[in-house]
């Protein structure tokens, strides 16, 4: 507390009939601001003596105070008190009326001091859908970036988006290339002293509004201003229609608001423009401008979602909260699981392992609930679609109810159900085209299209459009669903929910009464895109029998070709050779290892992840090594080593000391294979070019030789392990086997997933994978003639 005039305080002493002692110590402690002991040494009394005189003091100004007893609150209380006195003793006497009454600085500090508690206590912590408890604010925030150019309001062509996604996964948009410059928020509020902070629902534009309060009360940004939290809602509803002073003034009445303002140094934070009720938004805007250009001097911060209203704010600037990156979501989830049983390494992680829901996690808002959902079981759920499910929930119907946000119906029978199945329709529409990005026009005829059917709507066609448009802006301010990418161009917020839409359009919508599946089937070759749906789908199915035979019937009809059937047909045999055993998820196994071994060595197929994943696929979460846990199996091993000595080793030039001649003699060494194949082995190796030739020899005579030499092994191998052959498929062919390769991973993986599938449609599926057709037509005859 800064000093007061020792004349002020006598006169005022004097008003209010203090006595003589209490006088002394009255002046003593509020002219010079000293503690008690030191104002007992000065006046040569003890400090008990202080405090009975200070008793007496508050006794004679009781009617100017409120707080009980003695105390650091009772003397900032009444040195308020003093102060506006003071305030008013100097207006009195002094005649020029234009200078401030009392230092500016100081009484911007005092009244800082005075809001302190409040500010804490109303932007201190964050507590957001199912939270048991609120969160301190400094124990979860993560600083936010600024977008100084709105993104939907760039002029870009769409093929342009396109090449500003990711290149490696470019349809996950959402955590793509950054094409626009990110600035660190708290920049952007000290360069801009007017500013409205768009973004989209759950973006986190309260929170750092809250963020920025904390931080100007604690004196490390903005220090010298005074902060204001006001939320829009409740000051547009607040009784008898007050201005923003009057408003303020009714929580903080003794905090000199009149001068602070007059004087530019306040921080107003005004929180939450969308949430304004259409009937009170004329009268909120006027006051808005009306106050910020009144007092222009002072720092005004405001937040709205993106295509919430159109309105105009000449003087401020407009900057949009980006979407997390990988660093913020690790920040958040580190401070969100410390010190708790779940380990944030373990979900950053679980997000690694799953980019779409790592896209999701860009959002703050459906960031929290991947955190919440997490921590219930310490893992994501295994059926994706639920939890998908729950994110629309929130941003369709649990953000805005959990705060008490009504918002306007903008037409008045598209109810969450009906969003929903529109945009259901749309993400259909548009993923069968290709389109992850399209026009408005587009988007609105969908939506035209949509709500002609709804009872009640308009038969006029000019009517539609108008409505169209409303629709359209409302799901991307209230929901954040679509998004304006860039000047008319929209897409889905996420990939995430344009792939969740259209397969719930395809198993909820349309699946009782067309041929819904067999269109989503045909879809089975048209690359990874639409990998997703099908999990998606077979996870919403409430019984996935159908989808599973219709996928199944469709990859057996992929290799009709004649040389490929041959492929088959041997693998068949190749995988029963030497197994005695009788479990079908083994002889799945074994065709399935064969398989691979043969797209990798000899057609030259790049298998996605690892070539052992469609075998690895058919007993998930369950490690087994192959060739140990397996005896039976220890023939495979030998087959894969005959592979590698006759498609990969001698297909180079090698220098003398090279692995040509150890190979050979290592294999038939370690491999308990046939002693025939051993001597017909060692002979061959005999017609190898002399090891101890020079390099230049060496690899001369091994060039003139090696074609026949390798084709002398792979007869071996093919009399004696039936290994090696020579399929000749041609480009197209070995294209074919590649697709039905992946047809048949995304098969099992669907199969794993969290669907409800019958026991004899799944166990059909494994006795049959892998199978040439002939061999699949006669165990169906064999499985009906034995019914």
């Amino acid at each position: 507390m800064d000093p007061l005039p020792s004349v002020f305080l006598t006169k005022l002493a004097t008003d209010y009939k203090l006595t003589e002692k209490q006088q002394e110590v009255f002046v003593a402690r509020f002219s010079s601001n000293q503690e008690d002991w030191k104002i007992a040494e000065s006046l040569h009394i003890s400090e008990s003596a202080v405090r009975n005189r200070m008793t007496g003091v508050y006794s004679k100004l009781s009617a100017k105070l409120t707080i009980e007893g003695n105390g650091p609150g009772k003397a900032q209380e009444l040195y308020y008190f003093l102060s506006k006195e003071y305030q008013k003793f100097q207006a009195s006497t002094n005649p020029d009326a234009s200078k401030p009454a009392i230092n500016i600085e100081f009484l911007v500090q005092q009244a800082r001091e005075m809001v302190r508690a409040d500010i804490q206590e109303r932007c201190g912590t964050m507590r957001v859908l199912d939270m048991n408890h609120p969160i301190g604010l400094d124990d979860i925030y993560t600083h936010v970036n600024i977008l100084e150019t709105i993104t939907g309001r760039r002029r870009k062509p769409i093929a342009e988006l396109l090449q500003d996604c990711n290149a490696y996964d470019w349809e996950r948009f959402g955590l793509g290339k950054r094409t626009e410059e990110r600035v660190p928020g708290l920049k952007a509020v000290e360069k801009y002293s007017k500013l409205t902070i768009l973004g989209k629902p759950g973006a986190g534009k309260t929170t750092f509004l809250k963020y920025l309060a904390i931080q100007c009360i604690e004196g490390k940004i903005l220090g010298h201003r005074l902060p204001i939290f006001i939320t829009l809602k409740d000051f547009a509803e607040a009784a008898n229609q007050p201005n923003l002073l009057e408003y303020i003034a009714q929580f903080n009445r003794d905090l000199f608001l009149q001068e602070i303002f007059q004087q530019g140094k306040a921080l107003v934070l005004l929180d939450g423009l969308d949430e304004v009720r259409e009937e009170d938004s004329k009268r909120i805007l006027k006051e808005i401008r009306d106050c910020s250009h009144q007092f222009r001097e002072n720092h005004f911060i405001m937040t709205c979602r993106i295509a919430a209203r159109e309105y105009t704010f000449e003087k401020f600037t407009e900057v949009e909260i980006a979407d997390f990156d990988f660093t913020q979501i690790s920040n958040f989830a580190t401070k969100w699981f410390k010190d708790k049983s779940v380990k944030p390494e373990k979900f950053i992680n679980s997000l690694l392992d799953n980019d779409r829901i790592q896209e999701l996690a860009t959002n703050p808002l459906l960031l929290t609930l991947l955190c919440l959902t997490f921590e219930e079981t310490g893992n994501f759920p295994a059926n994706r679609s639920e939890l998908y499910k729950e994110g629309l929930d929130v941003l369709l119907k649990k953000w805005d109810a959990k705060r008490g946000i009504d918002r306007d119906q903008v037409y008045k029978k598209l109810s969450p159900q009906r969003k929903e199945d529109l945009l259901s329709k749309i993400a259909l529409t548009t993923f069968e085209a290709g389109d992850y990005f399209f026009k408005q026009k587009e988007a609105e005829r969908y939506i035209t299209q949509y709500i002609r059917n709804l009872p009640g709507a308009s038969t006029e066609e000019e009517a539609l459009q108008v409505d169209s448009k409303v629709v359209l802006n409302s799901i991307e301010a209230q929901h954040g669903l679509l998004i304006e990418r860039a000047k008319g161009i929209y897409s889905f917020s996420h990939l995430t929910f344009h792939e969740y839409f259209t397969a719930r359009e395809i198993i909820i919508n349309q699946q009782p009464s067309s041929n819904a599946l067999h269109n989503l089937v045909n879809h089975l070759l048209d690359d990874i895109r639409w990998r997703e749906v099908f999990m998606l789908a077979v996870e919403m199915s409430p019984s996935a029998d159908n989808l599973f035979n219709l996928m199944k019937n469709k990859i057996d009809e992929l290799n009709k070709d004649e040389n490929i059937q041959e492929f088959l047909t041997w693998l068949n045999k190749k995988s029963l050779n030497g197994f005695t055993g009788t479990n079908r998820i083994d002889k799945l196994r074994r065709r399935a290892c064969y398989f691979c071994f043969e797209c990798q060595y000899q057609f030259g197929i790049l298998l996605r992840d690892d070539y052992m994943e469609l075998y690895e696929l058919i007993l998930p979460n369950i490690y087994v090594d192959f060739y140990i846990d397996y005896p039976d199996n220890y023939d495979l091993s030998i087959d894969k080593a005959c592979k590698e000595l006759i498609e990969f080793e001698y297909t180079q030039s090698f220098s003398p000391n090279n692995i040509i001649h150890k190979d050979l003699d290592r294999f038939c060494k370690f491999y308990p294979v046939n002693i025939e194949m051993k001597r017909e082995l060692m002979k061959l190796k005999k017609e190898l070019p002399n090891p101890h030739q020079t390099e230049e020899e060496f690899n001369q005579s091994w060039l003139e030789q090696r074609n026949s030499w390798i084709e002398k092994l792979r007869k071996i191998m093919i009399k004696y392990r039936d290994i090696g052959h020579n399929w000749q498929l041609d480009v197209v062919q070995i294209g074919a086997l590649s697709e039905y390769y992946e047809s048949n991973v995304l098969l099992l993986q669907c199969l794993n997933s969290d669907c409800y599938v019958s026991r004899e449609v799944r166990e059909e599926i494994e006795e049959t994978l892998l199978l040439p057709i002939a061999e699949i037509e006669k165990r169906k005859i064999e499985k009906r003639q034995s019914q």
